[in-house]
């Protein structure tokens, strides 16, 4: 009556074949469909800052984000599905001022603001990439950027 289920699975070889299937089926795309036009629904939350990797913690919070989406739109309501990242300065920043060795703010003006932004703005692209890749192995559904466009 039922399969056997192994004792050992390959939990990555299974993510890859849900995350496969789901790309093959179009599902998320035909959820999107079924839900146009319903009532609109929203879920605002404060978004992890896109400056490292993502730790177990902000998986936990996406997590829910999505299965409070996923709800919703079990219900007929039309999402946003919005994606996004907090890029908010002050740790981007000692993050760039660490990688660099500078231990002052005169450091950074003597370098050039210019460069340092640039590099600041280098390291949130670099992340949201890095996360956006994380988030859709955990299996999220989102309108994501492709994250080989955010390291470009």
């Amino acid at each position: 009556m039922f399969n056997p289920v192994d004792s050992k699975p390959d939990l990555i070889s299974l993510e890859h074949q849900m995350l496969a299937r789901w790309r093959a089926e179009g599902t998320f795309e035909r959820l999107r469909a079924q839900t146009a036009g319903g009532e609109p629904w929203s879920f605002l939350d404060g978004p992890i800052t896109a400056n490292n990797p993502m730790g177990v913690h902000h998986a936990w919070g996406r997590t829910y984000k999505d299965l409070f989406q996923r709800f919703r739109a079990s219900l007929g309501h039309e999402l946003r599905w919005q994606q996004g990242f907090d890029c908010q300065g002050l740790w981007v920043e000692v993050n760039v001022e660490k990688e660099l060795g500078l231990t002052s703010k005169r450091q950074i003006e003597e370098r050039g603001l210019a460069e340092f932004i640039r590099l600041c703005k280098q390291r949130v692209l670099t992340y949201a990439a890095r996360q956006t890749e994380q988030s859709i192995r955990l299996g999220m559904w989102m309108d994501w950027n492709d994250p080989a466009d955010l390291l470009r």
